[in-house]
């Protein structure tokens, strides 16, 4: 009797430690991050706002959230694009709107989040692959815009209400502090982006822009990353596996 009862403990570790090893691959699919703006669950939002409508479908931001996106200065962040005396182009704040649309509204970033301890927000992304040609198209439009700073998650002076450069910061064109492609993605945001070597359309790298007509691209790179690190989760759990396997056919025997 006490040899079944221990058979069949074993097999539930057996049983538990399988489900442990492949839960997270569930888990990182189609989430919204525990942030100051997103929603709990993404669900459709037929209204979403200009640039932020790829996302309608299936989206983690509101509709007001995606109208405040869109001005300089909106309440999400108080952040203003425009700290140094020369205006930011508009072709370069597209990028940095279209980035934004991305962080609130995507459900595919799952496999990137990391939990933090800020006043503003619980979880964050780091290290996301963004599409080489997405972080060259933002650096080329960039260039000539300026600004004093190369992390704009901390630094600011925020006496007024609203982000503006520290008095020690020169106003610099991009290219000053970040002088490729990669400094500009990686460093801009404290790593929430790295530079992928991976192209558009190769379902290995998330595109900042897409068509939604087309559907959304990076719902086949967040389930590609995420089966992935379920995998490396189970091979993590192989020896254990193994050891509790022999016991169980050991007492079965």
């Amino acid at each position: 009797m006490a040899r079944l009862m221990t058979a069949q403990l074993l097999l539930f570790m057996v049983c538990l430690a399988v489900v442990w090893a492949t839960r997270s691959r569930t888990e990182l699919l189609n989430v919204c991050m525990n942030a100051k703006h997103h929603k709990e669950k993404p669900g459709p939002e037929d209204k979403l706002h200009y640039q932020c409508s790829p996302w309608k479908k299936n989206s983690c931001c509101s509709v007001n959230t995606s109208q405040e996106i869109h001005k300089d200065i909106s309440y999400l962040y108080n952040f203003n694009w425009d700290h140094c005396p020369e205006k930011m182009t508009p072709a370069c704040k597209r990028h940095f709107i279209q980035d934004v649309c991305l962080y609130e509204c995507s459900p595919n970033l799952g496999p990137w989040i990391q939990q933090v301890d800020q006043s503003w927000r619980k979880e964050r992304i780091l290290n996301v692959p963004l599409c080489k040609e997405d972080c060259e198209r933002w650096w080329e439009d960039c260039r000539t815009s300026y600004t004093c700073k190369s992390n704009w998650h901390k630094g600011w002076n925020w006496t007024s209400g609203f982000n503006q450069c520290p008095v020690e910061a020169a106003c610099h064109p991009f290219s000053f502090y970040f002088p490729t492609p990669e400094a500009l993605c990686s460093n801009i945001w404290s790593n929430s982006y790295k530079v992928s070597n991976y192209s558009r359309g190769s379902g290995r790298c998330i595109q900042m822009w897409f068509d939604p007509a087309q559907g959304n691209p990076n719902e086949e790179v967040a389930r590609f990353y995420a089966e992935a690190m379920s995998g490396a989760g189970l091979q993590g759990t192989q020896p254990l596996l193994f050891s509790l396997t022999l016991k169980l056919l050991w007492l079965l025997h």
